[in-house]
């Protein structure tokens, strides 16, 4: 009996040391991302549960609605852009004849989904689904649980699909001549291929057109199929070198531990310790977001362009694309120089690459697979060049970047969503220093204007002064005296609509008078398109991003400044929730009228800091965090733009964010890790240290920059990049004295 009792014992002891070691097991960086955090929307676009390697060209996710979805679309093999429809299908069947269709809808459970690898049970069809992927390749391992013969469906939603009796070539037509390829082959050969057409199966082995589909067949008894594939921008035979290269005879398995070990390398650039687990799937969560684009589409050193329609070597650069800049100069540009800076100075100089293979060759400003759509306002690239090149980036040509950008900004239209070149509403900016609104009931006449977007003057006016901001620093680096000094003065154009009465930036018509009678929420119509962009009145008060320092002075002084911060933020909507977000349905994230949801409000919790009031920066930035990104279903407030929020949400998290790109600086924030540190390559790394950090202690006390006091809320890149360490103490309450006086405001306009 008591040799039984210390048998169990030990049996016991065992099993809770045994459960205790897995508990303790240290975790990698992948390990923490949660793909489906934000899937169901709070209004608009919602995060995808996106598969794929860092900057890669191959993207999948399961296609519904969002998470909600009931019914799986088929199983993907690839999406063109980071929240696109899959160009090709794949649909296991088991069943009827009568039953097969281009793409079956399947009921689903025990999914399972990491940024490297996908399962699914495919309930009523009884069949397991296993994925793993490479850059431009992937595999499935399908398992059928029913007795009849198993087939594949192999669908082009508008292209060819064609057995040769050894693999499956498709193509798929996507815009502007632009072509995605695939070649794939079962590790089984099928008994029979047929075409799938309207009136059924026939014998035919190729199909084209709409629903393009190939049925491949296999014998009874067969359970278990295998297969590989390729993708390419170029053609079919360069879709299959791309799955030979990568995958070989490779079995899942080594696909997805190399996977698993390619994110871990990229996530890993950045680690953290301290806080919980659910702040760590946040941070890498977001941090993984940030990779899903722009994505490299080189191949064997070529790639297609569609940008001139034709196919280029690359030289030896990687060729990027899928970046839409309008939003992604703010925060995701910034992070990269930090954590890639070679992909970085890559991007830009694919930028200049498109630039050349354009019919005009002017900066591009929404760069896709599918070539430069101009979409949004501004031309935002611009920063992103001098933004790169003051922090010591030099793998591109400034002087052709600098020509490119000024030919985007001064020859092609300003109007939102147009490619056109320059009219009459950019002669008029040119002449008087601002974009004219039109009054109620006045008609539109300048045939570059978009019927929907509008002429967005007061956002297109104060966007384009900072643009030409930053042309005029470029133009400083260059030499080039007279360009800097003309775009400087234009960098100021945004005083033209400030309205000293309102304290905001208001519309003018054509003769100088402000629109009124004038509601700063809710006039300009659908998105307040008519007057701003997609946001309203409130927001725009501060995109003045390259002079937040005559921002301030605007506004009367540092204390009217921070006090017109502080009622943004205890503004009421105005209306009910619906009919709010019914005109201004990107406005979501609310804190008062501040929106978190949208990229022109991501600096604005850091303007306090320029105010002398750095500890309000500190309590909004945790307060925001931790409202609006949560490790749930609905956990990002809005249209996360493949990296554009989240970029803010990695940096907010370290602990200090890039208010100006182009003015090589940081505004030190709140951070949420005792230490993150920043690998930067060569063996060199910046730390972040939050000594006596917690949810309560979200306040500087003091702090230490690389062994010496440090008053200021913000440093310089030059702190950073060469190696060294933050250390702030925080306490629960505001030390309302440090970082508070007016020579410890960040640097605005200039930096010497």
């Amino acid at each position: 009996m008591i040799t039984k009792s210390i048998l169990t014992a030990g049996v016991m002891l065992l099993v809770m040391l045994t459960s205790f070691g897995k508990a303790q097991m240290p975790k990698d960086p992948v390990d923490y991302v949660n793909p489906y955090m934000g899937n169901i929307s709070h209004l608009l676009v919602p995060t995808y549960p996106t598969i794929h390697l860092p900057n890669s060209l191959l993207r999948v996710y399961p296609e519904r609605p969002d998470f909600t979805g009931d019914l799986l679309r088929g199983l993907p093999l690839m999406v063109t852009s980071h929240r696109g429809s899959s160009a090709f299908n794949l649909s296991p069947f088991q069943g009827e004849e009568k039953d097969l269709k281009p793409v079956i809808q399947y009921s689903y459970d025990q999914e399972k989904l990491t940024p490297y690898s996908y399962s699914v049970y495919l309930d009523r069809q009884n069949t397991d689904v296993r994925f793993g992927l490479s850059h431009q390749s992937a595999m499935y391992e399908i398992d059928f649980g029913q007795d009849g013969p198993a087939c594949l469906i192999l669908n082009s939603r508008n292209g060819t699909m064609k057995w040769d009796g050894e693999a499956i070539a498709g193509s798929q037509s996507l815009e502007n001549n632009t072509r995605v390829f695939l070649y794939l082959k079962p590790e089984q050969s099928p008994v029979e291929a047929f075409a799938l057409k309207p009136s059924g199966l026939v014998p035919e082995k190729e199909a084209s057109g709409r629903n393009a589909c190939v049925v491949l067949k296999f014998a009874k008894g067969v359970k278990t199929i295998r297969l590989r594939y390729g993708i390419s921008f170029i053609d079919e035979t360069q879709a299959r070198k791309n799955m030979e290269r990568e995958l070989g005879n490779s079995s899942l398995k080594t696909i997805l531990e190399n996977g698993r070990k390619v994110w871990n390398a990229s996530l890993g650039k950045i680690s953290v310790s301290g806080n919980t687990d659910y702040a760590k799937t946040i941070f890498y969560t977001s941090f993984y977001r940030t990779f899903e684009r722009p994505v490299c589409i080189s191949e064997d050193g070529r790639y297609f362009s569609a940008f001139d329609g034709k196919i280029h070597s690359d030289n030896g650069t990687p060729f990027f694309t899928d970046d839409w800049i309008w939003d992604s100069y703010r925060a995701h540009h910034p992070l990269r120089i930090l954590v890639d800076p070679e992909t970085e100075q890559n991007v830009l100089h694919s930028f200049l690459e498109m630039t050349a293979q354009m019919e005009h060759p002017w900066w591009p400003t929404f760069p896709e697979i599918t070539g430069d759509s101009r979409r949004m306002n501004s031309n935002h690239g611009v920063a992103s060049v001098i933004d790169a090149y003051r922090k010591g980036l030099r793998g591109f040509d400034l002087a052709k970047a600098y020509e490119a950008c000024k030919a985007g900004i001064m020859e092609k239209t300003l109007a939102p969503w147009s490619g056109k070149p320059a009219g009459r509403l950019d002669q008029f900016y040119k002449d008087h220093g601002y974009i004219p609104a039109l009054k109620d009931g006045e008609k539109e006449t300048i045939p570059e204007v978009h019927g929907f977007e509008k002429r967005q003057p007061i956002a297109v006016t104060l966007g384009t002064a900072y643009d030409q901001w930053c042309l005029s620093q470029i133009a400083k680096e260059l030499g080039l005296t007279a360009d800097y000094q003309y775009f400087l003065k234009c960098s100021y154009n945004y005083r033209n609509v400030y309205n000293p009465a309102t304290g905001f930036f208001h519309p003018k018509d054509s003769n100088g008078n402000f629109i009124e009678p004038f509601d700063y929420v809710f006039s300009g119509g659908m998105g307040a398109r008519e007057f701003y962009g997609e946001n309203n009145g409130w927001i725009y008060r501060w995109d003045v991003q390259h002079n937040i320092r005559d921002l301030i002075s605007l506004m009367g002084g540092r204390e009217k400044f921070a006090g017109n911060l502080d009622a943004m933020f205890s503004q009421p909507l105005g209306r009910s929730k619906y009919a709010f977000y019914a005109q201004l349905p990107d406005h979501t994230g609310n804190v008062g009228q501040f929106s978190m949801a949208n990229e022109p409000s991501l600096h604005i919790p850091y303007l306090y800091n320029y105010a002398g009031q750095p500890w309000l920066t500190q309590k909004r930035i945790r307060n925001l965090l931790e409202q609006w990104f949560r490790n749930d279903l609905m956990g990002v407030p809005g249209d996360e733009d493949g990296g554009g929020m989240t970029s803010f949400v990695v940096f907010s998290y370290l602990g200090f964010y890039p208010v100006t790109p182009g003015l090589p600086v940081y505004n030190i924030g709140s951070p949420q890790f005792d230490q993150a540190k920043i690998d930067l390559g060569k063996g060199k790394f910046f730390i972040v240290e939050a000594a006596g950090n917690s949810p309560e202690n979200k306040y500087i006390q003091s702090a230490t920059l690389n062994g010496k006091p440090w008053n200021k809320p913000w440093f310089s890149h030059t702190d950073l990049i060469s190696g060294g360490k933050l250390v702030l103490q925080m306490g629960p309450k505001a030390n309302r004295n440090w970082g508070s006086l007016e020579n410890d405001a960040p640097p605005s306009f200039s930096y010497e």
